[in-house]
């Protein structure tokens, strides 16, 4: 009996123990899960910080920015101003986007500037066409030199791969051009604001990122709960027996 009494308490020890690893174990993640919101949060507001100081500050020209190529992370949403002609040739459209609900795409367009770079501009949304091969109606471009002004973005933000591409020489659409490789780009494109001619300011223009700094601090606040709750209900197990 002694033996079986013995047997049954170090069941009901280990039992507990492994209760107690249990609770243990959910602490640490629900304390995890809560640090990795909280530092989500302190990025998104560093994030949202350099955008809100970059898009104040007043436009300047390409030229006078020599480290943008080397690093054009530390000048991105900067106003930027440049003069160049558009290809009309090179064009690509990137698909689902959406603007007052309506189905679209932004449309990308090559700029060549006076000295030499050659990077895309995002002129804007445009509404989709009755049918994927039908071409949207785009608002033509002048062939001469022109001014731009826009805030300059990574060219990493582009979706990789292919994209529908504006045949030139048909309605149709075809999907064969890319944006990061296929004609030796910058490593930075922008998106257009103004131009020198009232046709470049895009009806629908490139949006700015959301700037408010989210749930993510909140949900850290709730991990830290639910930890307590997993300790507090360990608690309450260990005093109900």
């Amino acid at each position: 009996m002694a033996s079986e009494k013995n047997v049954d308490l170090n069941s009901k020890e280990s039992w507990a123990l492994f209760k107690s690893l249990v609770a243990i174990l959910l602490i640490g993640l629900c304390l995890w899960g809560g640090q990795w919101q909280y530092q989500r949060g302190v990025d998104r507001h560093e994030r949202n910080t350099i955008v809100k100081e970059r898009i104040t500050k007043s436009a300047v020209s390409l030229d006078e920015i020599s480290d943008l190529s080397n690093d054009p992370q530390t000048f991105e949403w900067r106003l930027v101003r440049s003069s160049g002609t558009f290809d009309q040739s090179e064009q690509i459209l990137l698909r689902n986007r959406y603007y007052e609900g309506k189905y679209g795409f932004q449309v990308l367009t090559l700029f060549r500037t006076t000295t030499g770079e050659k990077f895309w501009v995002d002129r804007g949304w445009v509404q989709a066409g009755a049918t994927a091969l039908t071409k949207p109606t785009i608002t033509p471009l002048p062939s001469g030199q022109v001014e731009i002004e826009g805030r300059i973005r990574l060219d990493s933000s582009l979706p990789q791969g292919a994209f529908f591409a504006i045949s030139s020489g048909s309605q149709e659409i075809i999907s064969k051009l890319n944006a990061q490789s296929r004609l030796e780009t910058e490593n930075y494109y922008i998106d257009l604001i103004s131009g020198s001619i009232p046709q470049l300011t895009p009806a629908a223009p490139a949006k700015l990122p959301e700037l408010s700094d989210g749930p993510h601090m909140a949900y850290a606040l709730q991990w830290v709960f639910f930890a307590g709750l997993a300790g507090y209900g360990r608690i309450l197990i260990r005093r109900s027996r």
